[in-house]
């Protein structure tokens, strides 16, 4: 198991944060990324955040987008579609949107509307 999966979203949140505020990006288009991705609200993130849940605990929880398939490409050197753990998938995912809000990408296009 990977030692990514006992780590709190929140300990990660903080980079994620760091990462795109130097971007010119806001943690309100974090948010929105997030709870796009797991259908979580606002509040509910800030809940998890708060009660350091694990990786692992996190995305047993959430309930995925249906569209969260159509994230592709690489991350960490390693294309997400060849990912095999489901968590570790689901983690990269949201790594990739991250990525993308902090590279500009146009809201639109991370939430594949």
């Amino acid at each position: 198991m990977s030692k990514l999966f006992k780590m709190s979203v929140a300990s990660v949140y903080v980079h994620y944060v760091n990462k795109i505020e130097r971007k010119n990006r806001t943690k309100a288009e974090l948010d929105k990324v997030i709870c796009w991705l797991t259908g979580l609200t606002p509040v509910e993130i800030k809940e998890h955040l708060k009660a350091e849940t694990t990786f692992e605990d996190f995305f047993k929880v959430v309930k995925l987008n249906r569209k969260s398939k159509l994230i592709t490409g690489t991350i960490c050197g390693v294309r997400i579609e060849e990912i095999e753990d489901p968590l570790m998938k689901k983690i990269r995912y949201l790594d990739k949107l991250v990525d993308e809000l902090a590279k500009g990408r146009p809201m639109e296009k991370i939430l594949r509307e």
